[in-house]
């Protein structure tokens, strides 16, 4: 999936819990550069970011959805983020699933599962 045009990104599962892969994600995509959209229904604010409760909730403009949660929530929210005309989905390392994979290969999504978001947007150049 390319990056370079990639402004805008909702972590689903960012945390407020600063030892957690949803928290560190958020962090590193701040530091880089990139607007972060939290989403997370137990939340209010990660890192001083108003925190969303679900997709639904998202401005349209979204470039990108991460997911760093468990699969069996992932496809829910993917089927939520289809339907709303989201196009571009990535899952973090154990956030897929051949269920996930089927059903956005059969929805016309760009998407990527098992690659790390912060690894692969180490190599953008601003």
């Amino acid at each position: 999936m390319e990056l370079s045009n990639v402004k805008k990104i909702a972590i689903v599962g960012a945390s407020e819990d600063r030892r957690k892969y949803g928290n560190k994600i958020v962090r590193d995509l701040l530091s880089k550069g990139f607007e972060v959209y939290p989403i997370n229904p137990r939340s209010e604010v990660v890192e001083g970011i108003k925190c969303y409760r679900d997709v639904e909730e998202l401005p349209k403009d979204i470039d990108l959805i991460v997911f760093v949660v468990p699969p069996e929530i992932g496809i829910q929210v993917a089927e939520k983020a289809i339907r709303m005309g989201f196009k571009r989905l990535w899952f973090q390392p154990g956030a897929g699933s051949k269920q996930i994979e089927d059903l956005v290969k059969n929805n016309g999504v760009e998407y990527s599962i098992g690659r790390c978001i912060m690894i692969e947007t180490s190599y953008r150049s601003f």
